[in-house]
């Protein structure tokens, strides 16, 4: 924003009203200026702006008033912010309805406070529906992180977690953390770990606590990262020494993900059923070798 200053050869006694008012009067040297706002976007059209010294008899209310009215300033038509966040709360309204959740950006306390109520909601709405988390963040804090993690344990309804585009740091370890066998990938999404970082300032015990704190999840991602892939804490450790990045094959067979969405799976973008309901116990069989030789499978599975 700039101003435009109007100025005229008189000598005027402004009154406290106009003083007041949002266009500045000073009176220096003989000269009353008028100061006011304008869009450096847009071109201001000022009629009468060579006032006449011969007018000086018109008030100063009169002159302000006629100031206003002779200036044209263009702008550009927008939805006014209130709208647009109306409709995207209408967006997020009918994602719920279908049972997804969508976190599109970096974690922080905001966002993983939407995503956690979320995914309770859904979870107190129906224990026994999948609930489908679709990941697009390139990660946050590590507080916010566990906060979503442990919902994500805490929920009854399967969870699955869906990548795309890009999943990474803490956004990674969301994506593991879902429901094994429902932890997806899209075709081009691109995953990446590491250790987590900080940095620290103040005196030396300041500093000191902030690296215990630090080496603390450090240490919680290794153990988290390595009880899901199924790989050694040494091994975990030296895979989030620096940025390690996958593709979605390379993530299933490191144990991050599951599987990847192919073309014929991501019109439905159902979750992915399981083939059979539950491990064949041999136990059972020796009672019942019908239940191990004749597995439960749901109708919509069988080849």
């Amino acid at each position: 924003m700039g101003c435009l200053n109007f100025a005229t050869q008189v000598s005027i006694q402004v009154s406290p009203a106009i003083k007041n008012s949002p266009l500045s009067v000073s009176r220096v040297n003989h000269r009353a200026s008028f100061d006011l706002p304008y869009s450096r976007a847009g071109r201001c059209l000022l009629a009468n702006s060579h006032a006449s010294t011969s007018t000086i008899a018109s008030s100063a209310e009169e002159r302000i008033g006629s100031f206003y009215s002779s200036m044209t300033i263009p702008f550009a038509a927008q939805a006014p912010p209130a709208a647009q966040k109306a409709a995207e709360a209408d967006v997020m309204a009918r994602l719920l309805e279908q049972r997804i959740v969508f976190l599109g950006c970096s974690l922080d306390d905001f966002a993983a406070d939407a995503i956690v109520s979320q995914l309770l909601l859904l979870d107190a709405q129906d224990p026994n529906k999948d609930i489908r988390l679709f990941i697009n963040s390139s990660g946050g804090t590590m507080s916010a992180a566990m906060g979503v993690f442990d919902v994500i344990q805490l929920c009854r309804a399967p969870v699955s977690t869906i990548a795309i585009g890009f999943a990474a740091s803490t956004a990674a370890i969301l994506l593991a953390s879902g429901t094994k066998g429902k932890r997806l990938a899209m075709p081009n999404a691109r995953i990446m770990v590491h250790q987590p970082m900080g940095g620290a300032s103040g005196q030396a015990i300041d500093v000191e606590i902030q690296a215990k704190e630090i080496m603390h999840h450090k240490n919680n991602v290794i153990n988290i990262l390595s009880e899901i892939t199924g790989r050694s804490p040494q091994q975990m450790e030296d895979d989030l020494d620096r940025d390690r990045f996958y593709s979605p094959l390379e993530a299933v067979e490191y144990g991050i993900i599951d599987g990847v969405i192919d073309k014929d799976a991501m019109v439905p973008l159902a979750p992915m059923p399981e083939k059979i309901s539950r491990r064949p116990d041999y136990k059972d069989a020796e009672v019942d070798p019908r239940k191990f030789l004749t597995p439960v499978i749901p109708d919509d599975e069988i080849f």
